[in-house]
């Protein structure tokens, strides 16, 4: 537990203050956002406030996890593990495509950054080292990070995402990690369109999944077989990169709220949704990630209802998509529009959660 408490404040403190750092260096070089002339009318304000501020979350992120694996390591020896160490490769890998896309944009002048073309093949490379290595390091109970099941609250032993011949099932498992990662990545690039939202939104997810990986390292396989015991490798390690993930955000929102004084960018939103995607693979939870995460849910799906009924109908249902942009065109507040967002992510966490936990409560016994 005290491991937890260690990373999320090093991350805190890390980005909190790094921020700040950030945001002079960027206004001194001139480097801002653009704003886009088809966007609501009320953000053109902002145009020229500093950007890539995820480099602070994910320097926050490394610092919390590495900071408290050291503590951990000169208290009891251990280090960080497989898990761990993959899902922070995957949180990296998309941090790293989204900072080739914002120094594109700001340092090379291209409003575009990179093209559709090499983001699609940056996420796949990346979704395919993540796959692979998500069935390799079997632990002592033979316990992989991942596993070719789709998983709810713990994994669904009837549906195997790999039928067939070895080869076959591969390439369909490898589909469906590529798919996750892109959705998530996308998902939180879109959310990352008000002040806070995004940063405020993944937190209350960050938090949620701390206090799942906690529960399922508390009630491990590993430490004692019984009812409702968790097959998960890991557990404390995915809590302690959880709760890296929340400082760092929390860090974050301190300059990102309204008015923002600092953008996360790509670096940060794509960053942020390899670490939910990855999250969601290693605990055995993707399905329920979609639960948990909703609001993310609902902003990707208004974008492609937006899309799919224009081209079919020449319609739009929406004024303005992602959806927080329709609320801010029908009048309300942005402030408003990110406060009733955060309340519906924390309705939608706080439903995951107790999903979670009576799967748990029916699985040992306790519910009959």
């Amino acid at each position: 537990m005290t491991q937890l408490i260690y990373s999320g404040a090093f991350a805190f403190i890390v980005s909190v203050f790094l921020t700040p750092v950030l945001i002079r260096r960027f206004s001194a070089e001139g480097i801002g956002q653009e704003i886009r002339e088809e966007g609501p009318k009320s953000h053109l304000r902002k145009r020229g406030t500093p950007t890539m501020g995820g480099i602070a979350i994910i320097a926050g992120i490394l610092v919390g996890y590495f900071g408290s694996h050291l503590i951990g390591y000169l208290q009891t020896g251990a280090g960080p593990s497989a898990s761990g160490l993959l899902v922070l490769f995957l949180t990296l890998s998309m941090g790293a495509l989204g900072f080739a896309d914002d120094f594109i944009k700001l340092y090379k002048g291209r409003n575009l950054g990179l093209n559709k073309t090499a983001k699609l093949l940056g996420q796949l490379a990346a979704s395919l080292v993540f796959g692979v290595l998500l069935l390799q390091f079997p632990n002592a109970s033979g316990i992989t990070p991942g596993s070719t099941n789709l998983s709810f609250t713990r994994d669904i032993t009837t549906w195997n995402l790999a039928p067939g011949p070895a080869w076959i099932g591969m390439i369909v498992f490898m589909v469906f990690v590529f798919i996750v990662i892109a959705a998530w990545t996308n998902a939180v690039n879109l959310t990352d369109g008000l002040d806070g939202l995004a940063a405020g939104a993944v937190a209350l997810l960050l938090g949620t999944y701390t206090a799942i990986a906690f529960w399922q390292f508390r009630n491990s396989c590993d430490v004692a077989i019984g009812a409702g015991c968790y097959d998960v490798r890991d557990p404390l390690d995915i809590g302690i990169l959880a709760a890296a993930g929340l400082g760092g955000c929390l860090g974050f929102l301190w300059w990102n709220a309204a008015p923002a004084k600092i953008f996360m960018g790509d670096t940060g939103s794509l960053a942020l949704g390899g670490l939910i995607a990855g999250l969601s693979f290693v605990t055995k939870t993707e399905l329920l990630m979609v639960i948990i995460g909703f609001i993310f849910v609902l902003e990707v799906a208004s974008v492609a209802i937006q899309i799919a009924a224009f081209q079919t109908t020449g319609k739009r249902p929406f004024r303005m998509a992602p959806i927080h942009h329709h609320f801010e065109a029908k009048g309300w507040a942005e402030t408003t529009v990110v406060v009733r967002f955060w309340l519906l992510a924390g309705i939608f966490n706080i439903l995951g959660s107790a999903i979670f936990y009576s799967d748990w409560l029916a699985q040992s016994g306790v519910l009959r």
